[in-house]
């Protein structure tokens, strides 16, 4: 049991330095922006991620019509 626990335990931590290698040996030392908004196929596209269209979206909204409809849920 301890020999398949120590074994998969170096497994995994071969996997992590792989998956790291660029990060770990290189001079940039970022990992890479998977975020939609970097993309420049799904800017040209017009789509945004999730958390932008919510920020735009709630900025439209004036916050007295945010504190009637609260009011009237009442």
């Amino acid at each position: 049991m301890l020999k398949t626990i120590i074994i998969g335990a170096v497994l995994l931590f071969i996997a992590i330095l792989l998956m790291g290698i660029n990060v770990f040996f290189t001079k940039k030392r970022k990992f890479p922006n998977t975020h939609i908004g970097a993309s420049k196929a799904m800017h040209t596209r017009g789509i945004s991620c999730a958390t932008s269209q919510d920020t735009s979206m709630r900025s439209k909204i004036s916050p007295v019509e945010l504190a009637l409809k609260s009011e009237n849920n009442k």
